[in-house]
């Protein structure tokens, strides 16, 4: 039996993929009767303060990291473009049906086996894979770092408000995606420059949820929209409120600013405000947003909240299997090893039942190939300085340079710009990587 540890996104695709290898696998899973600040439901991969998996740009790191996935027949993948919603370029999902499809594969699988229960000590004499993720509860963290000798790092993390369709004023808002990329799956409510001021200025004076520990930081990647705010007046207008590619059909220029919103369910009565995650009391929330244009009547279905996330030092722990150094029959996969974001969370579940049906083998396991942008991810996560380790996404920057020659970056960039150049370069990324884990899976036996 094999022991998985949380019915996150990794552990959910951990399980998955073990038992479609003839495992018999366990999975504990707390909710509901354990509970966290941020989910809500008892049901597998529940997604929480997004509902993406980001760009479908073939040639991004995310649309690689897709395309090897899908090479190795990832259940949290299949289960997203199942239920995708509209999204311009990028692959997002009906929540509820996602997370309905996963717990139905899940708990419909002869081999899966599902518990409700809090694991605060686990038996380490099976194969275990701890994939609690970042709201792992106090006595399972406190657990592991005493058995790891090193204390869990922290960071704070925010989800942003979702808002009522039908309570949008399209008369004010459009749908559009940036440069007309993709469909026009968003929804845009503009400011102009005096809208925006006073914007600002209320965002700035609303009344903030207290933090119970000051001294944890936040995680650059997803600060809270108020936070971004005190950092200078114009920071929101180069971050989500980012107006460049986005023509007013009113106007026919791009506003002063702008506040996208993004389909959250299938049906699409639900639009969460991109980028909007935050700490304001609830109240000023309401009072704050609704100064946004075409959001005067929004009527909230979710508040935005904040919560303490958890992730372990990588470098110090972990080899670039995800197995825990000198430590038998532990993996660490998900949010708590390091990996920022829900592609990158699954993709890690994955990874690691790789290497634990290797050594349930008996056989040596082998790390992914650098090429690739799975392996890249992993290697930076068991390499990396521990000294300023952070949570981290995939990037093309974690991937071994292209061989020097290999294109022709002048006659490129005098073709097409530096776009020619960063989307040739992402081709070449993106056929190193699919051939390096075709070569890797056929080493294995493990071509599917």
């Amino acid at each position: 039996m094999i022991h998985i540890i949380g019915a996150g996104l990794a552990g959910s695709e951990a399980a998955w993929q073990l038992a479609s290898r003839g495992h018999e696998v366990l999975i504990s899973e707390m909710r509901p009767r354990w509970t966290t600040p941020a989910h809500t439901t008892d049901r597998a991969a529940e997604m929480v303060c997004s509902n993406s998996f980001k760009s479908d740009d073939p040639d991004s790191a995310t649309g690689i990291l897709k395309a090897e996935l899908r090479r190795m027949d990832s259940l949290i993948l299949r289960c997203a473009e199942a239920t995708r919603v509209p999204a311009g370029n990028s692959l997002a999902v009906d929540r509820e049906a996602f997370s309905q499809m996963v717990t139905t594969e899940l708990k419909t699988h002869p081999r899966i086996h599902w518990e409700e229960a809090q694991v605060d000590c686990p038996d380490l004499t099976v194969p275990t894979i701890l994939a609690t993720g970042p709201l792992t509860s106090e006595p399972l963290a406190a657990w592991l770092a005493g058995l790891t000798g090193n204390d869990n790092l922290h960071f704070y993390d925010a989800i942003a408000p979702i808002v009522e369709r039908d309570s949008i004023d399209m008369g004010i808002a459009w749908m559009a995606a940036r440069y007309d990329k993709g469909g026009p799956d968003f929804i845009n409510c503009p400011m102009d420059k005096v809208q925006y001021e006073r914007f600002l200025d209320a965002l700035l004076a609303a009344e903030r949820v207290p933090l119970h520990e000051v001294d944890t930081p936040y995680f650059e990647a997803c600060l809270p929209i108020e936070v971004m705010a005190d950092r200078g007046r114009e920071t929101l207008r180069h971050g989500p409120m980012k107006p460049v590619g986005l023509d007013d059909p009113r106007t026919g220029r791009w506003p002063h600013a702008v506040i996208q919103l993004r389909q959250d369910t299938l049906a699409g009565e639900h639009f969460n405000l991109v980028g909007f995650q935050t700490r304001l009391k609830w109240g000023a929330q309401k009072e704050v947003f609704r100064l946004i244009p075409g959001l005067e009547a929004a009527e909230f279905v979710r508040f935005g909240s904040i919560h303490r996330n958890t992730y372990i030092q990588a470098p110090r722990m972990l080899d670039a299997t995800l197995a825990v150094k000198s430590i038998a029959n532990l993996w660490i996969a998900g949010q708590l090893s390091g990996v920022e974001g829900y592609l990158e969370s699954a993709a890690g579940g994955l990874a690691a039942a790789f290497a634990v049906d290797r050594a349930a083998q008996g056989q040596f396991t082998q790390p992914f190939p650098q090429e690739t942008v799975l392996g890249s991810l992993l290697h930076y996560l068991a390499h990396a300085s521990s000294k300023d380790f952070g949570p981290t996404n995939a990037m093309l920057g974690l991937l071994p340079p292209l061989p020097e020659g290999l294109l022709d970056l002048r006659g490129l960039k005098r073709a097409g710009g530096t776009r020619a150049v960063k989307s040739a370069k992402g081709k070449a990324h993106r056929e190193r990587a699919l051939l390096a884990l075709d070569q890797h899976l056929q080493a294995l036996g493990g071509a599917r």
